[in-house]
C-alpha cells in the first residue's frame, strides 16, 4: 500500500472565502487599534470642548448669574426671544434675536470675515506662487514669511496698536511724510477707520498661513504638467488658470474653511486693539461682554450658543456649496 509522506502530500488550497475572512478580520483589528490610540483624544476633546459647549447651551436656558452657577432656574427660550403684552396691549420684544446689538455684532463679524478671509486667500496663493518658484535662498524667504504668523496675536495687536496709535505712531509719520494724509489719524479710535485698521493687522498675520497651505498644495502638483506646458508653448497666464489653479482648488478650499473658522470666532486682536468700538464688536467679543462684564451670564451663554451654530452652520454651508471634498475620495 503506497504511503505518502509529508513533502508529497498536495497543498492545501486558500479559497476566496478565506481569503475575504483573513482581511475581514485584519480590518477589524486595524480598526480597533485605531479606536485604542483615538481614545485618549476623544475623552480630551470631550472634557475641553463638548462639555463646556453642552454646559454652554444648558444655561442659555436658564437664568443662571455668574456669583451662582449652580442656582439657575430654567426659563426656556427667554434669553433668545421674549415676548411680553402689558396690560395697556402693547408688546415688548426682549432676547438676542431681537437685540440691534448682537445683529451689528454678527454684521460685523460676516464684514470682518468675508473680507479678510477674501484678500489673505489672493495674497496667500501669490506668495505661494512666487515660494514654489526655484531661486536662490528660498528656504531662508520660505522661514521669514512665516514670522508674521508665528507671533503670538496678542503680541501682535499690541505691537500695532502702538504704530496705529495717533499721537506718536509711526504709521501716521510714515503717511504724512509722503503727503498721503495731512493731518493725524487715530485709526483704532475713529469709528470709519477702526474695521479698516483690524483688517490690516489681520491680513498681516494670517496671510503667511493661507501661502504655507497654499504652498503645499503646489507642491503636490507633477512638474511634468508645467514642462510639457513650457514645452507646447502655453502662456504662463493660461497654464495657471488651466493647470495651476485646478489641481490647487481643493486645497485651497481646505484652507479657507481653516480660515474662516477663525475669522468668524476672532476674538483677541480686536479685544486688544478696539475693544469697545461699536464698528468692529464681533459676536466672540459681545458675548465675552455680557458673559463677564456686564454679569449677564445666561444671556451670554445664549449668543456664544447662537455664535456656535451660525459658524457651524457657515461651514456647512460652504462645503456644501463648494463641493469640497473633505474625504480625499477625488484623488484617490
Amino acid at each position: 500500500m503506497p504511503t505518502t509522506t509529508l513533502d508529497e502530500r498536495p497543498p492545501k488550497k486558500v479559497t476566496v472565502a478565506g481569503q475575504a475572512a483573513h482581511r475581514s478580520e485584519l480590518q477589524a483589528q486595524r480598526v480597533r487599534a485605531a479606536m485604542l490610540f483615538l481614545l485618549p483624544m476623544i475623552v480630551a476633546l470631550f472634557c475641553v470642548a463638548a462639555w463646556p459647549l453642552l454646559r454652554t447651551i444648558y444655561f442659555s436656558f436658564t437664568d443662571t448669574s455668574l456669583n451662582n452657577l449652580g442656582g439657575g432656574k430654567w426659563i426656556g427660550f427667554d434669553n433668545y426671544l421674549n415676548v411680553r403684552t402689558l396690560s395697556s396691549g402693547k408688546t415688548i420684544y426682549r432676547g438676542t434675536l431681537v437685540d440691534p446689538a448682537w445683529w451689528n455684532a454678527v454684521w460685523n463679524t460676516f464684514r470682518f470675515a468675508f473680507v479678510s478671509v477674501s484678500i489673505e486667500t489672493v495674497l496667500g496663493l501669490m506668495v505661494a506662487l512666487v515660494l514654489n518658484a526655484e531661486f536662490r535662498g528660498r528656504a531662508l524667504v520660505r522661514a521669514a514669511i512665516l514670522i508674521p504668523w508665528a507671533i503670538p496675536t496678542i503680541v501682535s495687536a499690541k505691537m500695532w496698536s502702538w504704530m496705529l496709535n495717533d499721537q506718536f505712531g509711526i504709521i501716521n509719520d510714515m503717511l504724512m511724510s509722503i503727503g498721503l494724509i495731512d493731518h493725524k489719524i487715530a485709526w483704532t479710535a475713529n469709528v470709519g477707520t477702526a474695521m479698516f485698521a483690524v483688517l490690516i493687522v489681520d491680513i498681516w498675520k494670517t496671510t503667511p498661513f493661507m501661502a504655507l497651505l497654499c504652498l503645499a498644495g503646489l507642491q503636490m502638483i507633477p512638474r511634468d504638467m508645467y514642462e510639457a506646458a513650457k514645452i507646447d508653448g502655453i502662456h504662463p497666464v493660461k497654464v495657471f488658470f488651466r493647470i495651476t489653479l485646478p489641481l490647487v482648488k481643493p486645497a485651497l478650499m481646505v484652507a479657507v474653511i481653516f480660515r474662516l473658522l477663525d475669522a468668524l470666532r476672532i476674538f483677541d486682536l480686536i479685544y486688544v486693539l478696539t475693544p469697545n468700538s461699536s464698528a468692529t464688536k464681533t459676536m466672540s467679543i459681545i458675548s465675552r461682554e455680557n458673559l463677564i462684564d456686564f454679569d449677564k451670564f445666561a444671556y451670554g451663554s445664549a449668543q456664544s450658543t447662537l455664535l456656535f451654530l451660525i459658524i457651524a452652520l457657515s461651514v456647512v454651508l460652504y462645503i456644501w456649496l463648494g463641493r469640497v471634498d473633505l474625504g480625499g475620495k477625488a484623488s484617490q
